[in-house]
C-alpha cells in the first residue's frame, strides 16, 4: 500500500501531537516529580524494613513466605546447597538470602528491590506502570508496554522480565503492598524468627538502626546502607562487617538516580523524540488503509 505526501504530512502532524504527549510521559526522565503526596490527602510518611545482618541466621522463612504471599512457587528452605554461589531474584523468587563468607565469618543477607526514594525505574517508565506509592513502595502495573526501561535503569538490577510468558509482566517485589493496604505487614517480616526484620517508618528504622549502633560499640559498622545512597532507599541494613563483603554497591554515590538524568532530553535532537510517536502513527494508518482495502474487496 502507497501513502502520499498528504497523508504523510498528516501522521506526520499526529507524530508531532504524540511527540508532546510523549515528552508528558517522558518528563519523568527531564524533571522527576518528588513523589510528594497530594495537597488534598495527608501527607503520608514512607515506610521502610531494616534488615539487621547480625541477626539473619539463613533459615529462608522469609523467601517461602514470599513465594505464599505472592502465589508463586513455594521454594525447598531445606536445601542449603542454595548457598554455594551468590543468588539473584527471579520472576518467580522476589527475594533471596545468599551467604558469604566475610573477615568476621558467616553472614546471611537477603536481597530484593529497595525501594527507592526517587526510584530510577520510575522516571524511566514511560507509561507510569512503575508507580513510587505515598507510602512508599514501588509497584508496578498492568498498563505496562514491555519496553523494559526500568531494567537498566535500576542500580540494583531488581526487575526482572517474564520473557517465557505469553502476557509478559516486570517481576519485583512490591513490599506486599496489598497486605499494607489491609494494614497487614511485609510477609517476610512477619515470617522472620530472628527478628532480623523490622518494619515501620523509615525515619523509626534509621532511629532503630543508630540505637543498635550506637548501643553496641563494636558489633555494628557506623554505616546504615540505604540511608543516603541512590538518594535513600525503603530497605535499610546494618553490618559488622563492610558491606562490599556482603555482595552491596558501594559504588553509586548518594544521588538520586532521576537526577542524572535531568535536562538529558534536552540535548537529544528533536527527531528522535518524535520518530518513535510518527512510526506509532505510521503503523496505524497503515492498519487502517489496509482495512478500508479488505473491506472494499469484500463488496
Amino acid at each position: 500500500m502507497g501513502i502520499n505526501r498528504r497523508k504523510f504530512l498528516k501522521v506526520l502532524g499526529g507524530g508531532i501531537v504524540g511527540g508532546g504527549i510523549a515528552g508528558a510521559a517522558m518528563g519523568n526522565i527531564v524533571a522527576p516529580k518528588k513523589f510528594k503526596a497530594d495537597a488534598s490527602v495527608p501527607p503520608k510518611e514512607f515506610v521502610g524494613i531494616l534488615v539487621d545482618t547480625t541477626r539473619c541466621v539463613g533459615c529462608r522463612a522469609c523467601e517461602e513466605a514470599c513465594a505464599q504471599a505472592n502465589h508463586m512457587p513455594v521454594p525447598d528452605i531445606g536445601d542449603s546447597s542454595v548457598f554455594e554461589k551468590k543468588r539473584n531474584t527471579s520472576v518467580t523468587q522476589l527475594t533471596v538470602v545468599s551467604r558469604y563468607q566475610t573477615e568476621k565469618g558467616e553472614v546471611f543477607v537477603k536481597q530484593q528491590c529497595m525501594h527507592c526514594n526517587q526510584p530510577g525505574c520510575v522516571a524511566a517508565c514511560l507509561v507510569k506502570a512503575m508507580e513510587k506509592r505515598k507510602e512508599g513502595p514501588v509497584t508496578w502495573e498492568r498498563n505496562c508496554m514491555g519496553c523494559r526501561y526500568c531494567m537498566p535503569s535500576c542500580p540494583f538490577e531488581m526487575p526482572k522480565f517474564e520473557y517465557e510468558s505469553s502476557n509478559p509482566r516486570i517481576q519485583k517485589c512490591s513490599l506486599c503492598w496489598d497486605r499494607l493496604e489491609k494494614g497487614e505487614i511485609p510477609a517476610c517480616v512477619e515470617a522472620c524468627p530472628e527478628e532480623a526484620l523490622s518494619f515501620g517508618p523509615r525515619r523509626k528504622m534509621i532511629e532503630e538502626a543508630n540505637s543498635r549502633i550506637y548501643k553496641n560499640p563494636g558489633e555494628y559498622l557506623t554505616h546504615i546502607y540505604g540511608e543516603h545512597e541512590v538518594g535513600g532507599t525503603g530497605y535499610l541494613y546494618i553490618s559488622k562487617v563492610p558491606f562490599e563483603q556482603l555482595g552491596f554497591r558501594t559504588d553509586l554515590g548518594n544521588i538520586a538516580y532521576p537526577e542524572y538524568s535531568k535536562g538529558f532530553l534536552y540535548s537529544v535532537p528533536i527527531v528522535l523524540l518524535l520518530w518513535p510517536a510518527f512510526l506509532i502513527g505510521l503503523n496505524a494508518l497503515t492498519k487502517r488503509e489496509e482495512e478500508k482495502k479488505r473491506k472494499g474487496g469484500e463488496r
